[in-house]
């Protein structure tokens, strides 16, 4: 739960490098404004592995032992993170094949390229999913336990992915208003798919001390929460983050992230940007980052309920501050003088 630099690399990048490659498919298989050029295609798929492979080498800095990372792959039917794993790696030599075949033969419209373009779209898909449903299967987190954060995975990646392949477009050949308009449209897309999650984690339901004890017919109060921070439960499950602070980051996240890309893409369609081009998916991804910051800092578990903090819908707080400090105090502990000794 810690927004750990290691983990926000991994959904950030990953999520694009697998975002791109499906836009990649999408172009060549629908023609869009005639598909890629070869050339167009090799430097995209090899953005695209570059991407994947930073996000999945900064995961094992998050790992208390690098060299067990192996064990992640053991547990596929039933861990979501072992799967992520497994079909990231599947993706490698697919996306590879690929590769090779459009730089080798200088062809990515046939048949060939169509299945391994295609394949290779179908696994970062997947891959995408199965990282969003590392977080949305957790029940005791009520911010994560929903269909809202896969989504938002899909479209944030997507977005990512579009917007780098447009720029690249932008780059190397001028505008394309179809290419340009998709990475429009995934930008609109995900700025509403994370108002709506917004909207939702800061809805007043979840656990409570009520609900957590079975005792809902009456008020149930804490009366000795043992200790106030400091344990490994407060470090590891608890973040600290005021809600005007959280408001100030989610107005970087939709200026930053969607709108200063957009404008960009938009000014590209008129103007030759050249090589400032490369402004809007850097924009997207510093944007998208303290979404992925947010994403885990607003995060709480039903933990905290039993360390005196706010219920999980409520903004995070300091730990040693008390979720109603107009309240009515809890009894002290009077603990014996023989066992302050």
């Amino acid at each position: 739960m810690n927004p750990s630099l290691a983990v926000i690399f991994l959904t950030l990048f990953s999520g694009s490098g697998f975002g791109l490659m499906a836009i990649v498919a999408l172009v060549n298989d629908f023609h869009i404004d005639g598909g890629l050029s070869p050339l167009r295609t090799v430097v995209a798929v090899v953005l695209a592995l570059i991407l994947v492979t930073i996000g999945m080498v900064s995961s094992t800095a998050h790992l208390a032992n690098p060299k067990n990372a192996w064990r992640a792959f053991t547990r596929w039917r039933t861990s979501w993170l072992a799967r992520e794993g497994v079909f990231a790696v599947l993706f490698y030599p697919v996306a590879i094949t690929y590769l090779g075949w459009v730089f080798f033969t200088n062809k990515d419209q046939d048949s060939v390229a169509l299945v391994l373009g295609n394949a290779s779209a179908v696994l970062a898909l997947v891959t995408i999913f199965c990282q969003g449903m590392i977080y949305a299967c957790l029940r005791t987190i009520r911010q994560w336990h929903t269909p809202l954060v896969p989504a938002n995975f899909y479209v944030l990646g997507l977005a990512l992915g579009a917007t780098l392949l447009a720029s690249i477009r932008l780059m190397l050949a001028g505008p394309d208003r179809t290419l340009i308009g998709i990475a429009l449209s995934f930008l609109l897309a995900a700025a509403i798919m994370k108002a709506i999650y917004y909207f939702w984690i800061g809805r007043p339901s979840g656990t409570t001390l009520q609900t957590a004890t079975g005792l809902s017919r009456g008020k149930v109060r804490l009366l000795d929460q043992g200790h106030t921070f400091g344990t490994f439960l407060t470090r590891e499950f608890s973040n600290s983050i005021t809600p005007i602070a959280a408001v100030r980051f989610k107005v970087v996240v939709y200026v930053v992230g969607f709108m200063i890309p957009a404008g960009l893409l938009a000014l590209g369609l008129y103007e030759p940007l050249g090589i400032l081009a490369i402004l809007a998916p850097l924009s997207a991804f510093i944007g998208i980052g303290v979404e992925r910051y947010l994403f885990f800092v607003e995060a709480q578990h039903v933990v905290n309920l039993y360390h005196g903090r706010a219920p999980a819908s409520m903004p995070m707080m300091h730990p040693n501050l008390r979720a109603n400090p107009t309240a009515e105090q809890p009894p002290r502990r009077l603990v014996p003088s023989y066992q302050k000794r």
